[in-house]
C-alpha cells in the first residue's frame, strides 16, 4: 500500500467516525406490540351508554354471557346467516327469510298495478309480521332467531301442495314453523309449534304484531283510500270495521276474533285463525304523502301452538266466500235490501256471461237486457197505472177547479173518485219501487267488481274507474277536474226519458220539474264513479225508453177508459172498506182541526 492509499483510508475512517459520533440519529427503541389477547374494545348497552371495556380474549365470553342472559336457551339461535326461501303456485309467489322463518315478500302473479308493475302486496320494506313468545327472560321476537329451512310435498283438500319447514333447535327443544301452499289459490297455511320448551315459556300465549304500509295499487288514490279499511269478524258472528274515511281509527277487541283483514279496493291481506284469536288491538291511519294508501296495525293474541291461514289475493266474491265465515264482506255488496240482489243474482249472472263473452262492455249490455226482460211485467203495470191516471185527468181537473186551494177537501174528494173509478194513485209508482233494489245494487256492484279492473271498452281504458275525455285546468266543486262521457250520456238519456214520461203522467208543478233536476244532480255525483256504472245506467235508460215506447203502441186509452167506466158502475153501490173509512175520518179530523177558530190568548 503506498502512502497516498494509506492516507485516503485514514481520512475515510475519520469521516465515518466523526459522522457517527455527531450527526447520526440514535437508534429508536423497538415498538412493543400488544398481543391480540390484550387489545381493548369498548362495549355499549342498548341506550348507547358505555358499559365496559374488554380485551378481545374476553369478547366472545362476554357476548355469549349477555346473549344467554337475554335469550336463555335461545341465545345460540340469534346468530346465523340469513337465506331466502321461495314458495309459489300458479297464483302467488311468497318469499320467506330464514331469519325468523317469516314472510318477507308476497306477489300476485296474475295482476299488475295501475302503472303495470308487478303487484306486490307486501315486502320487507312496507310490512312486518312479528311473532313473540313470552319466555322466562321476557318477550322474545321469533324474528330474532335463525332457522334451518327444508321443503317437502304435501296435500291440502285433495290437491297437491308444497311445504317449507323452518326448524330452530335449542338443545332442550325446538321451534318449528310450517308453511303450506296448495298448487293454486291465495291461501297460505301457517303452523308454529314448540316442542320441549314448556319450561322456558312463561305462558301459552303467542302475540302476533302485524304492521303494514299498504302499497298504492290503483291510479285513483282518493277513491282507493276511501275503500281501504280494516275489517274483522268475531267468533260469535259479529262483523265490524274501522272507519272508511281518511281519519285515524282504532279499536280494542276483547272478544275472541276469527279473522282480521287489511282490505284495499280490489285486494285484501288477511289472517284467519283456525280456532280463534283471544283478543286484538287494531288501528289504522292515512299517511300524509302519496307513498301508501293507508297504514295498518294489528296486535293479536293466539295460543302458542295456534294455527292460522293468510289470505293474499283479490276481492273476488266467489273466492272470498270460501275462505272463512263472512270473509266475503271484504267485497262491499251494499245494504241488506240490495246485497241479496248482488250476491244471488248479479254475481252469478255476471260470471255465467263471462263463459261466453270476454268483452265486459258487451256483458254489461246483456245484463241490462236480461234484467229489463225479467222486470218487464212490473214495467208494464207501471205504464198502465200511469195511463189510468192520465185518462181520469179531466175528473181531477174538475175537482181542482171546484175546491181550489182547499187541499184537505181536495184530497178527500180525490180518494172518493179513485175508489169509485177503481183506480189506485200508487199503481204506477209501486212497480217502480220494486225495481229499485236492482238499480241500487249496481251502485255497489260495479265500483267493487275486480273483474272490471283494467278492462277497456270503447274510449274507456278502464271500466273500474271514470272515463275522462277532457281534463279541466281547474276543479269544479262536487264535480271534479275531468269530464266523463258516459256520465254525460247517462244524464242526457235520463232527461229524455223524463220528458217522455211526463207526457204519460198527470204530474204538474214541482213534481214535474224534479224529474229534470235529479239527472243533473247524478251527473255531479257519478262523474268520478266507475265508467261501468254510468254505462249501465245509460243503457238501462235507453232500454226503458224503448220498452215504454213499445208498450204505448199496444195500449189504447179508449179501452182503458171503457174499463174505468165499467169499474165505476160496478163500484157504485159498493160499501166502503174499513181502511177507507178510517182514512176519510182521519182526513176529516185534520180538516176540522185546521179550520177550527184559534182561541185568542188573554193579555196579561
Amino acid at each position: 500500500m503506498d502512502k497516498n492509499q494509506a492516507t485516503g483510508l485514514i481520512l475515510f475512517a475519520a469521516v465515518i467516525l466523526v459522522y457517527s459520533l455527531f450527526f447520526a440519529n440514535p437508534p429508536e427503541p423497538a415498538e412493543q406490540q400488544t398481543p391480540p389477547s390484550q387489545t381493548e374494545l369498548r362495549s355499549y348497552d342498548e341506550d348507547g351508554e358505555e358499559n365496559g371495556t374488554f380485551r378481545t380474549d374476553e369478547v366472545d365470553s362476554v357476548t355469549d354471557q349477555r346473549l344467554r342472559q337475554q335469550y336463555g336457551v335461545f341465545a345460540a339461535l340469534t346468530q346465523g346467516v340469513e337465506k331466502e326461501v321461495v314458495l309459489e303456485n300458479q297464483d302467488i309467489k311468497v318469499i320467506f327469510s330464514s331469519k325468523g322463518g317469516e314472510i318477507k315478500y308476497v306477489e300476485l302473479k296474475n295482476f299488475k298495478t295501475w302503472a303495470q308493475n308487478p303487484l306486490i302486496l307486501m315486502d320487507s320494506e312496507s310490512s312486518t309480521i312479528d311473532y313473540q313468545l313470552n319466555t322466562s327472560q321476557g318477550n322474545l321476537s321469533v324474528n330474532r332467531l335463525f332457522f334451518e329451512a327444508s321443503e317437502r310435498s304435501s296435500e291440502v283438500d285433495g290437491q297437491s301442495a308444497r311445504q317449507v319447514v323452518f326448524t330452530a333447535n335449542t338443545g332442550s327443544g325446538r321451534l318449528e314453523r310450517v308453511y303450506t301452499l296448495p298448487e293454486k289459490g291465495f291461501l297460505l297455511n301457517h303452523r308454529l309449534t314448540t316442542e320441549g320448551l314448556s319450561n322456558q315459556l312463561a305462558d301459552q300465549n303467542l302475540t302476533v304484531n302485524w304492521e303494514s304500509k299498504l302499497k298504492r295499487l290503483e291510479g285513483d288514490l282518493e277513491e282507493s283510500r276511501r275503500k281501504t279499511y280494516m275489517n274483522y269478524y268475531t267468533v260469535d258472528g259479529s262483523y265490524d270495521y274501522l272507519t272508511t274515511g281518511n281519519s285515524e281509527d282504532a279499536d280494542q277487541v276483547s272478544k275472541p276474533l276469527k279473522w282480521v283483514a287489511f282490505k284495499q279496493r280490489f285486494f285484501t291481506s288477511g289472517i284467519i285463525a283456525h280456532d280463534s284469536f283471544q283478543s286484538g288491538n287494531l288501528a289504522q291511519d292515512t299517511p300524509l304523502d302519496e307513498s301508501a294508501e293507508k297504514n295498518m296495525y294489528a296486535t293479536l293474541v293466539l295460543p302458542t301452538d295456534g294455527e292460522v291461514s293468510y289470505y293474499f289475493g283479490p276481492n273476488n266474491y266467489n273466492i272470498l266466500r270460501r275462505v272463512a265465515p263472512d270473509f266475503d264482506k271484504n267485497v262491499d255488496m251494499g245494504y241488506f235490501f240490495v246485497s241479496w240482489v248482488n250476491k244471488y243474482i248479479i254475481v252469478n249472472l255476471f260470471h255465467w256471461l263471462e263463459n261466453f263473452f270476454d268483452n265486459y262492455g258487451v256483458i254489461i249490455i246483456l245484463i241490462v237486457f236480461i234484467i229489463k226482460l225479467f222486470l218487464l211485467p212490473l214495467t208494464y203495470k207501471s205504464y198502465i197505472g200511469m195511463a189510468k191516471m192520465r185518462v181520469i185527468k179531466p175528473e181531477i181537473d174538475e175537482l181542482k177547479e171546484k175546491y181550489g186551494e182547499d187541499q184537505a177537501k181536495m184530497q178527500q174528494e180525490q180518494m172518493k173518485l179513485f175508489s169509485k173509478l177503481g183506480v189506485s194513485p200508487i199503481s204506477g209508482c209501486l212497480p217502480m219501487l220494486l225495481q229499485m233494489p236492482f238499480l241500487l245494487a249496481m251502485f255497489f256492484f260495479f265500483p267493487n267488481s275486480i273483474e272490471l279492473r283494467q278492462e277497456s271498452f270503447l274510449w274507456a281504458h278502464d271500466l273500474s274507474t271514470y272515463d275522462s275525455i277532457i281534463n279541466l285546468p281547474f276543479t269544479i266543486p262536487f264535480y271534479g277536474a275531468h269530464v266523463s262521457l258516459f256520465t254525460l250520456l247517462m244524464t242526457l238519456s235520463q232527461l229524455a226519458y223524463t220528458h217522455f214520461n211526463n207526457q204519460l203522467t198527470t204530474a204538474q208543478g214541482p213534481m214535474k220539474n224534479i224529474g229534470y233536476i235529479m239527472p243533473v244532480v247524478f251527473m255531479f255525483v257519478l262523474n268520478s264513479f266507475p265508467a261501468a256504472l254510468s254505462f249501465y245506467y245509460f243503457v238501462s235508460n235507453m232500454v226503458t225508453f224503448g220498452q215504454q215506447a213499445l208498450i204505448k203502441q199496444f195500449v189504447d186509452d179508449d179501452k182503458i177508459r171503457q174499463k174505468i167506466e165499467e169499474s165505476k158502475i160496478k163500484n157504485a153501490n159498493k160499501k166502503k172498506s174499513k181502511f177507507q173509512m178510517r182514512l176519510e175520518e182521519a182526513m176529516k179530523a185534520a180538516e176540522t182541526k185546521n179550520t177550527a177558530p184559534k182561541k185568542k190568548r188573554k193579555k196579561m
